[in-house]
Parts: structure tokens; sequence; C-alpha cells
């Protein structure tokens, strides 16, 4: 089977939106070895022990993914830009609910660095990621859109434009600031602990 152009895969994916569910079918072998590759990256930042493996974790946000019925798909960057975040809400609740199963708390760590030099130590807290995230989605959802895709998604700066409907340098400009507001919010939190 031919892998079809990015056009082809939105046609699927708008089809898909619009409920055809045959659509589903003819997608799903192109974006399963995506998303697998999408999961590895992401379980190879956790910590060595951790319980949920690359295939659960694919399972999981897929689950999620074909349940998202009449979305306006726009392009293939969009489904996955949708994909990562899934996958990192997957992360956050399994860390969420083994930080609630010890006694005392405690969020579990895992090495995320979300480009060469931006922290300083390595081990960042998912959870802590995940609520700075969240409040940069309040003050701006563009930059934290645009932390998802170029860093959980690992989305070039052209697709990410292309995704969000702005120029390649708007999404440099904007990427550099969402990744500083990031540090701070981190070593602020950091620092609180």
């Amino acid at each position: 089977m031919e892998n079809p152009d990015s056009k082809g895969v939105t046609q699927l994916l708008i089809d898909l939106g619009n409920g055809d569910d045959h659509a589903l079918n003819q997608i799903l072998p192109y974006i399963y070895d995506e998303l697998r590759r999408l999961a590895g990256y992401y379980m190879s930042r956790e910590r060595p022990d951790h319980t949920l493996q690359p295939t659960a974790l694919l399972h999981e946000a897929y689950l999620r993914l074909i349940d998202q019925r009449r979305v306006d798909w726009k392009n293939r960057a969009q489904f996955f830009g949708l994909a990562a975040n899934m996958m990192r809400r997957v992360l956050v609740n399994h860390a969420r609910d083994r930080a609630a199963g010890k006694r005392g708390g405690g969020a579990a760590k895992v090495t995320l660095s979300i480009a060469a030099g931006v922290f300083e130590q390595p081990d960042v807290d998912v959870i802590a990621v995940d609520e700075a995230l969240e409040e940069l989605a309040q003050v701006d959802p563009r930059k934290s859109q645009i932390i998802e895709f170029k860093f959980f998604t690992g989305l070039t700066t052209e697709e990410i434009a292309e995704a969000l409907g702005i120029s390649t340098a708007t999404v440099e400009r904007e990427w550099t600031f969402a990744r500083a507001w990031l540090y701070n919010a981190l070593k602020s939190q950091d620092a609180a602990s």
C-alpha cells in the first residue's frame, strides 16, 4: 500500500471528522507508525522503571483520538498535535495516579528537555510541566500549542505554521518566548518546592 501524500492524509482526516468510519480503516496504517514513533519518543524520556509501555501509551491515546467525532480537521499536523496532547495527558494522569498512591504524594520525575540548553537540570516533574503549559494556555493558547507541537510531536516550524495558519517567523518568535516562559515557570515551581 502506497503512503498517501499529506493532502491524501488530510482528506482522510476530514472524512473521519465527518463521521466516515471507512476513512479510519484507510488512514490507520499510515498514522499508526507515526503514532508508534511518537509514543516511543515519549517513553524514551520517562524513567527506566516506568510501568507504562509505549504500546499501551499509543493505544490509550488512539482510543481517545478515535473518540474525537466531528473534528474540523485541517491537516495532518493538527492531527498529530492532538495525538501529542492526548499522549501527554495519559502520561500526566499516570504520574498523578502514581503520586496519589504514595504516602505524602511526590510527583514522578521524567527526563524532559524542551531544547538543548534550556533547562539547567534534565529531570523535570511531568505534572509541573503540564501545570505550566495549562497556565501558559490561559495567558496565550497559541504559544502553549507551539510548545506542544514543537516538543511533543516534533513538528517542524513549517508544519506548525501550516497547522496554526501563521508565518514561520511568527512560530519562531513565539517559540522563543514560550520556551523562555516555560523555563521560568518551571524554575519558579522548583524554587517553591
